[in-house]
Parts: C-alpha cells; structure tokens; sequence
C-alpha cells in the first residue's frame, strides 16, 4: 500500500471513528451503515482503536495533565487515538510517519492550534511506547 493510500485511509478511518462518537453509536454500527466498504487499512484502524479505545485514551490522558479527553475537540480526540493505536499496534508504521499524518490531519480538519497539540501528545507517548 503506497503512502498516499494509507493517507487516504487515515482520512476514512478519522471520518468513522468521529461519525460513530457523534452519532453517539458503536464503530460497528458506523461501519455496518457505510454503503461501500472502506478501505482494509482505514478498516483495520477504525476496529483496532474500538478495541483497544480505553487503554489508549488512558495512556492520552495520563499526557495531558487536567485535560481530560471529554474536554478535547472530538476531532483532536479521534486523531489522538488513531496516533496512539498506530504507534502501539503498528510497529512497520515508523514513529516519524504516525506523528507527521496525525499533525497532518489536525492540521487539514481541526482548529490552528490543533496539530502543535497533536503533535505534543504524540510525540510524548511516542517515547513511551516505542522506547
């Protein structure tokens, strides 16, 4: 899969996992109504964050210091936790790759001062969980 596919992926992924939060419904649920499968990879994320959803906003949380998640932009939230499941579950993604999307996708789809808080948090967990 090319760069650019997976980048298209994360987008997917991203657009799922804020779609189910908002419509307050299981990622299940958010996948069964699609009318075209997403992408395998976008797939693979979007299942692999719902499975490991409350160890990974655990590990968010214990970065952000007095900034619990529910106080988050959703946006932020979903990109957060799409950084940390890659860089917990996905060691062939390299560390520089996972920060560089996920600053991307803040960048393109939250406020200006998302992506350097993206960044942050996922650099900092980054040295944790691939020490």
């Amino acid at each position: 899969m090319s760069a650019a596919e997976r980048r298209l992926a994360r987008e997917r992924a991203l657009e799922l996992l804020y779609e189910a939060e908002s419509r307050d419904e299981s990622v299940a649920a958010a996948l069964e109504r699609q009318r075209l499968d997403p992408d395998p990879y976008a797939r693979a994320l979007v299942e692999g964050v719902d499975r490991h959803r409350s160890d990974i906003d655990r590990l968010i949380e214990g970065c952000t210091e007095g900034w619990p998640l529910a106080r988050m932009a959703a946006v932020d939230r979903n990109i957060l936790r799409l950084g940390v499941y890659e860089l917990a579950h996905c060691p062939d993604v390299p560390t520089g790759v996972v920060l560089s999307e996920a600053t991307d996708l803040a960048s393109e789809f939250s406020t200006d001062r998302s992506a350097p808080f993206v960044n942050g948090i996922l650099a900092r967990l980054a040295e944790e969980l691939r020490a």
